[in-house]
């Protein structure tokens, strides 16, 4: 089966995961950090799974239980993660996920089109929002992909769906003033006729398969255990 032909036939139960670095200036120094995250192709929904130096087996492992627990995990419905070749994806994670009827797919090296949704994800919360800052901190990187990922999922048009928000809200008006709403002072707009029911205050969980604060982990600590 050709990979355009795989991709049509199982489209809603397929998810992509990367990983992209983050410059962060802490005491020691300019520290590098890598951002885990996986995004559904059929919604373009992203979970921020968890960011952090080194990530390991011992690390990954955790983060895997989490994705496809079977309440809340954001794979849980998924059949397929398509990945590349990143040490990272260790076995301890991809063993995990295979347990619970998620069968990992490893790229072909030099492909990145074959993972384009996620490189696309990467590419945008780069450009538009973490190289255009000067991160201190652990917390910088956080509060800045907290607030990107709420922009993305709540008040970013997407060209892939039809220029439409990935989640809308449930009525808007049609006329009035138009006002702009901003995150990380400015860095992030949203023009708006007013507030509407529906808005990014009510963002579910990450692991539901929305966005919340909750959906970046520890950066030093790693992600919660189940």
């Amino acid at each position: 089966m050709k990979w355009r032909e795989f991709l049509a036939a199982h489209w809603d139960m397929i998810a992509a995961a990367d990983f992209f670095p983050v410059e962060v200036w802490t005491v020691l120094g300019l520290v590098r950090f890598l951002m885990f995250f996986v995004i559904e192709l059929a919604t373009r929904r992203v979970c921020i799974a968890g960011v952090h130096r080194n990530p390991d087996g011992e690390w990954m492992d955790p983060i895997g239980r989490n994705l496809v627990d079977h309440q809340e995990g954001f794979l849980r419905r998924k059949r397929y993660l398509n990945h590349d070749g990143d040490p990272s994806f260790t076995a301890e994670f991809t063993h995990t996920l295979g347990g619970a009827g998620v069968k990992p797919i490893k790229l072909r090296p030099r492909s990145p089109n074959l993972n384009a949704y996620a490189e696309r994800f990467g590419r945008s919360i780069k450009e538009e929002c973490l190289e255009r800052m000067i991160i201190f901190g652990e917390r910088g990187p956080r509060t800045a992909i907290q607030e990107y990922g709420l922009h993305y999922h709540f008040e970013r048009n997407h060209r892939g769906l039809g220029d439409r928000l990935i989640i809308a809200p449930e009525r808007s008006a049609q006329s009035g003033a138009v006002r702009r709403k901003q995150k990380l002072g400015g860095l992030l707009n949203y023009y708006h006729r007013q507030a509407a029911k529906g808005s990014c205050e009510d963002a579910e969980p990450c692991s539901r398969g929305g966005y919340s604060e909750t959906g970046v982990s520890g950066l030093a600590a790693g992600p919660r255990r189940v």
